[in-house]
């Protein structure tokens, strides 16, 4: 994978802040986007801006067809079925709510047991607790091991006749860790319940194959996989999505309208009431588009690398707490740490005086900060644009960093 032509395509990556060339490592919160998804989204709106389906004029026909071709560039990156089994929406947060309120009505009753992890982006933890409350259902916890992943044995444990749905993360977008989602998705089945997956970080970062991981539900973001903002995507099996009832309502997602009721359009149609975020599928296509041509494969070894190079180099600097598995291999691009003494928030200004951009905060993840025991953390999450040299330059703006805030010199 050559990366420095990759980079070419990064407008953003080449200027400088407070005087020193960026070095953008935020790609956990949000990825920089390539000029050809930039581009798209330019095409789209100065030569085919329409309105989509039932519009018979050139334009929107054309409209149509890309954004149609967006859906089936979605089912093919994540290996799903159907075309019939992908929705577009504004993201991973918007995917998990419809869930909680569709899906949750469909499965759950009072005394029902909904599973979840320490490790959960609140937008997977907070949508369960309003349903269990909803509902009168139990909200349970599955222990971690010590690497930070979910537990298996206790997980087996913990599962009862009761449980209904288990909503996990894929990736942690704290610790970086891995999921064992196929051996979580047959624990789960065995006792005729549902997994919902939260993909946001790992659909951008590993190939991702739904039917083989035997997923019913998987949810991920555009913007974190140098696509555009405001657009995400719900996977649902087919089967389940037929029985599922639509959250939101209005046009494009109805068959008909009368009077006093109304009746649904066919999937994924039922489930994107409104016009949609077009521009943005489009985009999305693009972004998936240029991850294909790199390579999925290509890109999670990469992530692997910087891992491998980042991490025991860390380790040897006094002071510094790194989260998460010892082993770089079970980090997927994102490295959480703090230098004692020193509150995050400090360290990440630290490091944009250094022209590095990383992430100091509770990472919307407030449950694992609590289990880590700190009340924030500081994180840099490499993508595939970034490059050895760039984790050099981390690694030594740490030390001076630390020095400054402790010593009080650079």
């Amino acid at each position: 994978m050559d990366v420095q032509r990759i980079r070419q395509d990064f407008p953003i990556l080449f200027q400088e802040v407070n005087d020193e060339l960026l070095i953008y490592l935020d790609n956990a919160a949000t990825t920089q986007k390539p000029k050809q998804v930039i581009e798209a989204i330019e095409k789209y709106y100065t030569h085919d801006n329409a309105n989509v389906h039932r519009g018979v004029h050139t334009l929107s026909e054309r409209a149509t067809r890309q954004y149609e071709e967006a859906r089936e560039s979605v089912r093919a990156f994540i290996h799903a079925q159907s075309t019939k089994e992908v929705i577009f929406t504004k993201g991973t947060t918007t995917s998990l709510n419809w869930l909680a309120y569709s899906l949750g009505d469909l499965v759950v009753e009072a005394g029902d047991e909904i599973y979840i992890t320490p490790l959960e982006h609140h937008s997977n933890i907070v949508p369960w607790q309003q349903l269990a409350k909803r509902k009168k259902a139990h909200l349970h916890y599955l222990p971690l091991t010590k690497d930070g992943s979910v537990d298996l044995e206790a997980a087996k444990e913990a599962i009862s006749q009761k449980g209904k749905i288990l909503a996990v993360t894929h990736v942690s977008n704290v610790l970086g860790t891995t999921n064992p989602i196929k051996e979580l998705a047959g624990l789960i089945h065995a006792v005729g319940g549902y997994i919902v997956v939260d993909g946001a970080q790992s659909a951008p970062h590993l190939p991702v194959d739904v039917q083989a991981l035997d997923i019913d539900f998987f949810a991920f973001s555009g913007h974190k996989m140098s696509g555009p903002t405001g657009i995400g995507v719900l996977y649902g099996k087919e089967a389940l999505l037929n029985q599922m009832e639509p959250v939101e309502f209005g046009g494009e997602m109805i068959a008909f309208v009368y009077e006093q009721d109304a009746t649904w359009s066919e999937l994924p149609f039922k489930f994107e009431g409104g016009t949609p975020n077009i521009a943005g599928a489009i985009g999305l296509k693009a972004a998936i588009d240029y991850l294909t041509e790199i390579g999925m494969d290509k890109i999670a070894t990469h992530e692997q690398e910087l891992m491998a190079y980042v991490l025991p180099k860390m380790r040897e600097i006094e002071g510094i707490t790194i989260f998460g598995p010892e082993d770089p291999k079970k980090h997927s691009g994102i490295v959480t740490f703090n230098i004692d003494g020193v509150h995050p928030h400090d360290v990440a200004t630290g490091f944009d005086m250094e022209g590095i951009a990383v992430r100091a905060g509770h990472h919307c993840a407030q449950p694992l900060m609590r289990y880590l025991d700190v009340p924030a953390t500081t994180r840099a999450s490499f993508y595939f644009y970034n490059t050895l040299e760039e984790a050099d330059q981390f690694l030594t703006s740490l030390v001076r960093v630390k020095e400054f805030f402790t010593n009080g010199f650079i």
